[in-house]
């Protein structure tokens, strides 16, 4: 993941990649460069520079930390502290690792066979971490180490960074975890020859690795291509290939038949209606009937049937959705232009991946398969200092389950980090408007099925947001009125997994919040129906077409760290219900009620639900710090809208998905314990792997590193408004302060500076002039 430069950002504007002018940048003398606004030589010297001023004030390094000499002939290059061990990988180490690993290969056939499936940071140990946000990387901040007798011994250098890759064998049909060094970057006469160091490799049996969008793309010709599904489509009216899709669909795991021993896919196939016209919804005519197993090892078919023949659905006039004239509508004329300026540049501050705004300061990552994360989240207070929030927060699951028992759709129950990867699908955020205002880019990187590097530009989107009122209160007595307008810091992406779109967002606010947000948009994925056939578990939205019910649930994995240091380990969870006092002396009004409090000591304590008529929501506190008041000092989690699922305990997904029985697990930090279901739930046999067998060790929760694990969704039934595109549908929650501060942080956010307009008529549509504009 790389940055870029910060670019001022009108919705769909020919020069939203341009690079703005000065007096709209960020001030200079309070942000580090970042991305493409330095050159080559200016960051090596920069960065040598600053490598220079840390050597200079503390202790030489050991004879043992000092790098071996190079191998004769090969001139090492030493090199300036440049990247943060949080930092993602870069497109050359990515390049590193692969052919690190492809040059372990002890055959040229198994290194012709070997598929890359993921690449990604191995996230170092905390005190590492501590050690460069210490002394080589902003904060900047010492006190993060322990203190020890004659001071700390901070080395010259950081651990060389490293490398986790997922590879599958296509040959073998065999998974291994490699881990590479990225340590030595030589450079030979012959000039570019570059070699990490494989420091551990190791087979993963029973197991298949998230699918590619190279198999997709082969998946799809090998089924075009069959023969037998070839007469099955004429035999539905369909001569030309051309007008065919075919979404290839993981297995899942519902008997012996789909065990890892082969790797499987059961494809979903739509179909056209006009092949010459490229913006057609596909996905408005399922062909139902046809049953396709696909061998994606060998992308041979290995069983067919053409089971029962669905007419194919009409072709709907309502089932496009792009501008009016491509639909035969007519778009609306009626909107007027609407800007967000930021005429001295926005409030946050950037330096690499690091992010300062308005007292909340944090770093980027983003991983192939959970998309953005957050790490080293904490708050400036005042005279207290930096108080750590969070040491990472991500989004590390999803599961999308559907109602309809019917054949294809019981079998739809998608894993979509874990099986697919929400970062691998994540888009270009410059293809449309989907940021507004003073933005700053990130880019991610990846390697593809094969090992090559491929760049999503502007793949993350920073930027500020106006949200209504902070506060406000009106004195009557006085007639002074006092109220402040609420900004918030959003840093967000978008995924595209077959049908659906998801946003993922994380809000920072000026009071202390922080809230998790997805927004769900995309098309339906629908079913065909039998000419006056109804199905009860859908709802029919043309003449021949239904949509199914459904539930999308999503984890959000929160490594909390309330005023911790990297080497401190004092929170416990509380979870707080709201209880009304029984009648009697002390209620004798029969109008009390009060919160009522109890400590979740251990995992199986931890495993809780929602509960609105309670109130209910949880605290992570520090127990050993305290406000002013005494209390013990904390961030609590509030739950939004959410549900359970509504299949029953037997459903065949569960087996996989066992986490999405309750709403909150809650463990002490493992760095082994990163997906709900396991690393690996692709066809996965194995019963109830990953949160619900790590909590049957029923590990103690008190002063202990915290990780909350909250499991959030929304039951879906469909509506002919969601037809022929779903509207965005928003469901997250909120971490709050509780405790945590000794008053309101938004009481000090100053008046706004914004301006408005009245409009005095109303019967006309005369256009502000560009001079108040300009004003304003």
């Amino acid at each position: 993941m790389a940055t870029t430069a910060e670019k001022a950002t009108p919705c769909c504007s020919a020069n939203r990649g341009t690079a703005v002018g000065a007096a709209a940048k960020v001030k200079a003398d309070s942000v580090l460069p970042v991305g493409n606004d330095w050159t080559v030589d200016q960051k090596r010297s920069a960065a040598a520079a600053a490598s220079s001023a840390v050597t200079a004030v503390i202790r030489p390094v050991e004879e043992s930390a000092i790098s071996k000499a190079p191998p004769k002939g090969v001139q090492l290059l030493t090199r300036a502290q440049t990247m943060h061990p949080l930092d993602p990988l870069s497109a050359a180490e990515i390049s590193v690792a692969v052919a690190t690993v492809r040059a372990a290969g002890a055959t040229p056939e198994e290194r012709d066979s070997m598929r890359f499936v993921e690449i990604v940071l191995l996230e170092p140990e905390r005190r590492v971490v501590a050690l460069a946000d210490a002394y080589f990387f902003p904060p900047f901040q010492p006190s993060l180490l322990p203190r020890t007798k004659g001071g700390p011994f901070i080395p010259s250098k950081l651990p060389p960074r490293r490398a986790r890759l997922i590879v599958y064998n296509k040959r073998s049909n065999v998974t291994s975890i490699w881990v590479v060094e990225l340590s030595e970057v030589h450079a030979t006469a012959r000039g570019g020859h570059h070699r990490g160091k494989v420091i551990s490799s190791k087979e993963v049996p029973d197991v298949q690795p998230p699918m590619d969008a190279v198999e997709y793309a082969e998946c799809e010709a090998a089924v075009k291509s069959y023969p037998p599904f070839i007469e099955a489509m004429k035999k539905r009216g369909i001569d030309d290939m051309d007008l065919v899709m075919v979404d290839a669909w993981c297995v899942g795991y519902h008997s012996e038949s789909d065990a890892p021993s082969q790797r499987l896919a059961k494809p979903l196939i739509f179909c056209r209606t006009e092949s010459d016209c490229p913006m057609e919804n596909g996905y408005a005519r399922p062909v139902e009937g046809i049953y396709i197993l696909v061998d994606m090892q060998n992308m041979v078919i290995i069983e067919f049937e053409d089971r029962k023949l669905v007419p194919l659905p009409p072709a709907d006039p309502l089932r496009n959705y792009t501008s009016g004239e491509t639909r035969g509508g007519v778009d609306r004329s009626d909107v007027k232009p609407l800007h967000i300026l930021q005429p001295e540049g926005p409030s946050f501050r950037v330096s690499g991946h690091f992010i300062e705004w308005q007292k909340w300061n944090f770093r980027i990552g983003f991983t192939p398969r959970e998309g953005l994360v957050i790490f080293s989240v904490a708050y400036t207070d005042g005279s207290r200092g930096r108080r750590p929030v969070a040491h990472r927060l991500s989004f590390v699951e999803m599961v999308v389950p559907y109602g309809d028992p019917n054949e294809p759709h019981y079998r739809k129950n998608a894993f979509d980090a874990g099986e697919d990867g929400l970062g691998k699908n994540a888009h270009s955020l410059k293809k449309g408007c989907d940021c507004l205002g003073y933005i700053k880019y990130f880019d991610a990187h990846f390697t593809n099925y094969t090992g090559g590097v491929e760049t999503i530009e502007n793949c993350v989107c920073l930027h500020e947001e106006d949200h209504g009122i902070l506060w406000k209160h009106h004195d009557w007595r006085t007639g002074q009125a006092e109220v402040r307008r609420s900004r918030r810091l959003t840093v967000s992406f978008i995924c595209t997994v077959a049908n659906y779109e998801y946003g993922f967002f994380w809000h920072f606010y000026q009071d202390g919040k922080i809230e998790a947000e997805v927004k769900l948009t995309g098309i339906l994925s629908l079913g065909a129906l039998q000419p006056g056939e109804t199905r009860k578990y859908g709802t029919t939205i043309a003449p021949g077409l239904y949509a199914p019910v459904h539930q999308h649930f999503f984890v959000a994995r929160m490594d909390m760290a309330i005023d911790c240091k990297p080497n401190e380990a004092f929170n416990q969870v509380v979870e707080v219900n709201v209880k009304v006092e029984e009648p009697g002396q002390n209620n004798v009004h029969n109008n009390a009620f009060y919160a009522e409090e109890k400590i979740l000591k251990s995992e199986l304590q931890a495993m809780r639900d929602c509960d609105p008529s309670s109130a209910r929501h949880w605290i992570v506190r520090n127990t050993r710090t305290v406000n002013r008041t005494g209390q013990l000092t904390g961030y609590k989690l509030v739950p939004g809208s959410n549900c359970l699922p509504l299949a029953g305990p037997e459903a065949k997904f569960l087996r996989r998905a066992a986490f999405l029985k309750h709403n909150l697990w809650v463990t002490p930090y493992d760095r082994e314990e990163r997906y709900p279901g396991g690393e690996f739930p692709n066809q996965n046999p194995r019963l109830n792997e990953g949160l619900a067998t790590w909590v049957v060790k029923d590990r103690s929760l008190e002063e202990t590193d915290i990780v909350l694990w909250y499991v959030f969704g929304v039951t879906h039934i469909p509506r002919l408004e969601d037809w022929p595109v779903m509207p965005v549908e928003r469901i997250g929650f909120m971490l709050m302060p509780h405790g945590f501060f000794n008053c309101s942080p938004a009481v000090d956010v100053p008046p706004s500076s914004t301006s408005e307009i009245e409009l005095k008529e109303t019967g006309g549509s005369k256009p502000v002039s560009a001079g108040l504009l300009a004003k304003l």
